[in-house]
């Protein structure tokens, strides 16, 4: 019986614990959607959310603690969104159009969450753009992959297909900056517009030979060691 009590108790202290943590991440992106992270203070974030500065630190380090909570929040919803974009490869246009029509349903079911990856993917917290930077380079290169599946793609080198996928990605990334801060009634153009940025971007696909990348001449090998070597001479002098 005592047991059962304490399991209960355990239980009921872990729930409380995930809806203050809740409660704070909610506050900070409300804030946020008038702020930039670096100005926003950890004062704010308690006062909004109605939670003491101890309580806040038995959640988080810090605030840059908090900020990579909300990238990593941010971005769980991405990648729902991404695995069911890119789930057709029949045709090239109907997986634009698909795309694109996913990302603007997503950019409203997550308003606050997208604005905060657009605005500080650039932003003055030097972690949160590394955050940020590191997940944006792991959807492109899972992009990379499934490109594979594409017929017209296939035989490209695995190098081409990534500068694809980066191009892909920076595309849509900065598309979402720009419906975040747009009118409902102007979503339609900003929606038209990313399409047909998209379907210019396709359009040389069927043009670019992919050849693989030729192996350096003795010459450059030489050259890139030398590079190599005197890039590190600073860095073994910084730790002597």
């Amino acid at each position: 019986m005592r047991s059962r009590r304490r399991h209960r108790h355990a239980e009921s202290r872990a729930e409380r614990k995930a809806r203050t943590r809740e409660a704070l991440l909610h506050s900070a992106l409300a804030l946020l959607s008038r702020h930039s992270f670096d100005s926003l203070s950890l004062r704010e974030v308690t006062r909004e959310s109605g939670i003491t500065p101890t309580a806040f630190y038995r959640h988080f380090d810090g605030m840059e603690d908090l900020g990579l909570a909300l990238v990593a929040e941010a971005f769980g919803t991405l990648h729902d969104m991404v695995r069911t974009a890119r789930s057709d490869t029949t045709l090239y246009d109907d997986v634009i159009h698909r795309s694109v029509q996913i990302v603007v349903g997503h950019v409203r079911e997550h308003r606050d969450h997208m604005r905060f990856i657009a605005r500080e993917r650039y932003g003055g917290v030097r972690r949160l753009r590394r955050a940020i930077a590191m997940e944006l380079e792991l959807f492109a290169n899972e992009l990379a992959v499934d490109l594979s599946r594409f017929p017209e793609l296939a035989a490209w080198t695995r190098s081409d297909r990534q500068m694809f996928a980066d191009l892909l990605v920076e595309t849509v990334v900065s598309a979402v900056g720009r419906i975040t801060g747009a009118r409902p009634e102007d979503e339609a153009e900003i929606a038209r517009r990313i399409e047909k940025q998209l379907r210019l971007i396709v359009v040389g696909v069927p043009g670019w030979r992919s050849r693989p990348e030729p192996p350096p001449t003795p010459a450059r090998a030489e050259a890139r060691e030398v590079a190599g070597v005197a890039g590190a001479i600073p860095a073994r002098r910084l730790s002597s």
